[in-house]
């Protein structure tokens, strides 16, 4: 995939995760903006990079602001995909100053962890060159799975299957209880005949194993560079190859060279840092 705009996400899927989200920050209300600040203040916040990074939660941004104040006017300055450095703007928002403090600490919080997620990601996108697809995995925080493959999908890297039912991948432990690779992908092909079927292997036997069976894409996990481009020399023309485990920024233009279709880094969501932003609020002039 390659880095540039992204669809948009349907608000059916962050709507209540947002909500939630703030009735667990703001408990029975914000002491400290209830006591300091006047509720006619009107204020304007500009949300700020502070170190270089991949802009990912923009519309969940804007909806945490307005579930405290729908009259909230939102201006994104960039869009979902885009690099920005520090000092860029990343937004505007203006509107009631109390429901703006209310909302700062979620929504940057939001805006931060997906925006982490697209800047390593595009870190590993760079880092491949075009060479192979980078996937994501499973490994994403309960109940933020479908924004954290948003972010992914913003960074240029590509979604592996979204959940259980999207897709068959069969690991070790399937194969070990259902007597075998051959058998559990007979199994799985009479049973769920129209989805895509991946076949975990742990060396160049489980590969031959997976191809005689007939899997669509084998997923060579944690495999020597030696063996690996074995693999892929095996499964030309056969079957798709993916690479996964040990899979670093420093080792992917070797990955990349051993002609495989794509590698799947469980890191991108699960070990992303937080991009540094801040928001920074000034009193405007009330609207009329």
């Amino acid at each position: 995939m390659t880095p540039g705009r992204v669809e948009p996400l349907d608000p059916g899927l962050y709507r209540d995760l947002v909500r939630a989200a703030l009735a667990e920050d703001l408990g029975c209300g914000d002491v400290t903006t209830a006591a300091t600040v006047p509720p006619a203040t009107a204020a304007r916040g500009v949300i700020l990079a502070k170190s270089p990074c991949v802009v990912a939660g923009l519309a969940v941004a804007e909806e945490t602001f307005r579930q405290r104040d729908p009259a909230v006017c939102f201006r994104a300055r960039l869009a979902d995909g885009d690099r920005c450095e520090p000092g860029d703007a990343v937004a505007e928002v203006v509107g009631r100053a109390v429901p703006l403090l209310e909302a700062e600490r979620t929504a940057l919080n939001f805006l931060q962890r997906l925006s982490g997620i697209a800047t390593l990601t595009r870190r590993f996108v760079d880092a491949a060159g075009g060479r192979l697809a980078v996937l994501d995995t499973r490994k994403t925080t309960p109940t933020l799975r479908a924004l954290e493959k948003y972010a992914v999908r913003a960074g240029g890297g590509t979604n592996h299957r979204m959940g259980l039912d999207a897709a068959i991948l069969v690991k070790e432990n399937h194969a070990r209880l259902a007597g075998g690779i051959a058998a559990a992908v007979a199994r799985l092909r009479a049973a769920a005949p129209h989805l895509p079927l991946e076949v975990e292997a742990q060396g160049l036997a489980e590969v031959d194993e997976a191809l005689a069976a007939g899997a669509d894409t084998i997923l060579l996990d944690n495999l020597s560079l030696e063996d690996t481009r074995a693999a892929v020399a095996r499964c030309r023309g056969r079957a798709r190859t993916e690479i996964s485990g040990g899979v670093t920024l420093e080792r992917l233009s070797l990955l990349a060279a051993t002609g495989a279709d794509c590698v799947s880094v469980g890191a991108l969501t699960h070990s992303a840092a937080a991009a540094d932003l801040s928001f920074e609020l000034e009193v405007a002039p009330a609207r009329g």
